[in-house]
């Protein structure tokens, strides 16, 4: 089996340590079990007929494993694997020159692939649905188009924001895989299992505190143990305890419900500021001196998943939940006449 896998040069390379936490096959994966499944189908298919397997889309939240499960097929169907981010692919030369040099079978995962520039994109075309690589030659009147063949290839794209995508690339993944968010039970094993990888104990009720607290999300889960354990090698703590976890995340600002100091951030300004909303995203930004996109993509989702937030057309809007959380009284239902319309 060849594990290699090179790596473009990013912005933000891989955390080592995360690298070590993540899982290498399915059955090491944990949740996501539809998905596990019909991947393994799809594997088992690709390997029995010699062929390329079809091209996989993983979208969903951040740190939910899209890049964890792109380096695991790489591993089940024993090919190699090229990563790179779109963001870092400006120019169509850049992709052409990723194409051509891979190998038959191969895997080329583009993490972000919503940020990839539009004409690079139209690049991958031809190359996904026929695995053909026009490319132009000359200029002017003489210039002239020519395919060039490419190996057989499956690309793995992971992104955050499906709705970004361009039908015509989103129409061409034949296998599109939608992650979502881990429950307490699965992220406790989760937290056990790396608990185990870091060399030091975590007791069961201590697992399934912390995975409450992770909003769903293994990375984040991952990242809060190893502050935990800090925390508890500090204090001589071979064995981390409920109690260990309920004051460490307190002195991380992490509430009972997983809630950083960001995210109550947003609900303050939508509660406090403005009432309970609606609140347009550009309102937000400026508030909050956030791009868009980070509140929109990172903190957003878990927050109306949770029922604090509502994205209605009007603009976002607080939950009664979100006024208790932080101990406000609703405002009174609009009158007639009187309802507020927040404008992007």
């Amino acid at each position: 089996m060849d594990d290699t896998t090179r790596i473009s040069t990013t912005p933000h390379p891989p955390d080592p340590q995360e690298l070590s936490l993540r899982p290498h096959t399915l059955h090491d994966y944990v949740g996501q079990v539809e998905i596990k499944d019909n991947l393994s189908v799809f594997i088992a298919a690709a390997k029995k007929r010699g062929q390329a397997m079809d091209h996989v889309l993983l979208s969903g939240p951040p740190g939910l494993g899209k890049t964890t499960l792109a380096h695991i097929l790489a591993r089940e169907l024993e090919v190699g694997l090229l990563a790179t981010s779109g963001p870092v692919l400006e120019r169509q030369g850049d992709m052409a020159a990723i194409l051509t040099n891979l190998e038959p079978g191969q895997i080329l995962f583009i993490d972000e692939i919503h940020r990839m520039n539009r004409l690079v994109e139209e690049v991958l075309y031809s190359a996904m649905e026929d695995f053909k690589l026009d490319i132009m030659i000359g200029q002017g009147p003489m210039a002239r188009s020519v395919k060039l063949d490419l190996a057989p290839f499956t690309l793995v794209a992971a992104t955050t924001r499906t709705g970004l995508l361009s039908s015509p690339l989103r129409d061409r993944f034949g296998i599109p895989l939608r992650l979502s968010y881990y429950s307490p039970d699965e992220l406790s094993v989760i937290v056990a299992r790396s608990a185990t990888i870091l060399d030091i104990g975590i007791e069961p009720e201590a697992a399934l505190e912390l995975a409450k607290r992770s909003r769903g999300t293994p990375r984040v889960a991952n990242r809060l143990l190893r502050r935990i354990r800090d925390f508890a090698q500090e204090a001589n703590q071979e064995v981390i305890g409920a109690g260990v976890v309920r004051s460490s995340l307190k002195r991380l600002g992490i509430d009972e419900f997983g809630l950083d100091a960001f995210h109550l951030d947003i609900l303050k300004v939508v509660v406090e500021k403005f009432q309970g909303g609606p609140v347009g995203l550009s309102t937000l930004t400026a508030a909050l001196s956030e791009p868009k996109d980070t509140i929109e993509d990172v903190y957003e989702p878990f927050l109306i998943q949770e029922g604090f937030l509502q994205k209605t057309p009007r603009g976002r809007m607080a939950t009664p939940k979100a006024f208790g959380h932080l101990n406000r009284t609703p405002p009174r239902p609009a009158q007639p006449g009187q309802m507020r319309l927040e404008v992007e």
